[in-house]
């Protein structure tokens, strides 16, 4: 896949004079932690969101109502300059229409096609050269024993399309628990070995158009049940796995073209760094780069889309970690606030999203001279944030 041509956004006919205005699928907190960058950068940005009480409405009034379906995409396309993405669950006919009529899209179409689907990543990267693990693509038990027969049980079953945060995916010890998920599922199954993962990490590739890019610091992540929970800088990788893991992330970048930022996630098997899945977008894995990294990437985000020279993406500490805020039952960590602040070492991120189990409410970084510091700073204020109810000053 070719890249873009590096053409920078330039405001169209239906835009007044000034800043190219950036057109942001999404109103959750991803497009909300861009608000500031865009603000420093006297960037406009125009959400599209289904409602006004989505997070990002609530603290900015100039959004787009509207779903990211065609009359969504339309309304927002002729409200911008320049249309990204803050998630990938897009009409992508829509979008492939809207470039072809010249509207600059970025992410592309193609980019988020292949980001979209797993069986795709699998095919178009492992045709590249990306390490990828062993996989099928499977609709009978029939297909099903013959990978088993080759790889062994367990094994994981993956959604192809819509899966995040664990959902669509299930860790199956044998065929008749692999045969009730194939048998609710609405289409075929990606099929994987249930791998011996020694590490799991992330390297953001921030790209413009024209294919130049920087690469952040990888990053491993702690995963528990599919979810994200914790983000340590430096990762606990030798230097050689580290170095594999920032060139498998450029392979990756150009290869699906991407623009913005582009998040990609590895394994780390038998010492071997294996792609795992990639996001066309800023990233959880990434929200420490806010105070982390000398250039966010929210910032070099909105930089590649407007096509701006792209800024710093190096460390400016010795280690930082990001540790999310998961909602506990109805505890709103709002209401727990100043019991997180008072650790003091801690950047603490609300996403002003009703609290419910599982939920991603929030996030808190802290910085320090080593991980285990800046992870213990950080674990103490998000549990701050979901521990028991606590009093309030009469």
């Amino acid at each position: 896949m070719t890249a873009e041509p590096s053409t920078p956004a330039t405001p169209g006919p239906h835009a007044p004079a000034g800043p190219a205005v950036v057109g942001v699928v999404g109103g959750g907190q991803l497009v909300r932690m861009m608000l500031p960058e865009a603000a420093r950068l006297t960037v406009p940005l125009r959400p599209l969101v289904r409602d006004h009480d989505e997070p990002v409405a609530r603290v900015h009034p100039h959004v787009v109502v509207g779903g990211p379906d065609d009359e969504g995409l339309r309304r927002l396309a002729a409200a911008c300059d320049v249309l990204t993405v803050e998630h990938e669950l897009v009409d992508l006919d829509t979008l492939r229409a809207l470039e072809d009529a010249g509207h600059p899209v970025r992410p592309s179409a193609a980019t988020l096609g292949i980001a979209v689907d797993k069986v795709r990543q699998r095919e178009v990267l492992g045709a590249a050269g990306v390490p990828v693990p062993p996989w099928s693509l499977v609709t009978s038990m029939d297909e099903v024993e013959a990978f088993a027969a080759e790889h062994g049980w367990p094994l994981v079953a993956k959604a192809p399309r819509g899966g995040y945060d664990g959902r669509g995916v299930w860790f199956v010890d044998g065929p008749g628990q692999l045969e009730e998920v194939l048998t609710a599922a609405p289409g075929p199954l990606l099929l994987e070995p249930a791998l011996a993962i020694e590490r799991e990490l992330a390297v953001l590739v921030a790209r413009r158009p024209g294919g130049q890019h920087v690469v952040y610091p990888t990053v491993e992540t702690v995963q528990v049940g599919g979810i994200c929970h914790e983000v340590l800088l430096p990762a606990d990788i030798t230097p050689e796995q580290d170095r594999r893991a920032g060139q498998l992330a450029e392979l990756v970048a150009d290869t699906v073209g991407s623009v913005g930022i582009l998040a990609v996630e590895l394994f780390v098997v038998d010492g071997q760094v294996l792609l795992n899945e990639l996001a066309a977008r800023p990233h959880n894995s990434g929200h420490l780069t806010i105070e982390a990294s000398v250039t966010s990437q929210f910032e070099n985000h909105l930089r590649a889309v407007l096509d701006l020279p792209l800024g710093d993406p190096a460390a400016r500490v010795p280690a930082a970690a990001m540790v999310n805020v998961l909602g506990v039952g109805e505890r709103d960590p709002r209401a727990r606030l100043a019991s997180a602040l008072a650790e003091g070492c801690a950047n603490v991120h609300l996403y002003d999203k009703a609290p419910r189990d599982g939920r991603k409410l929030g996030h808190v970084t802290a910085t320090g001279p080593d991980r285990a510091v800046a992870a213990e700073q950080a674990r103490r204020a998000a549990a701050a944030l979901t521990g028991p109810e606590q009093e309030t000053a009469g």
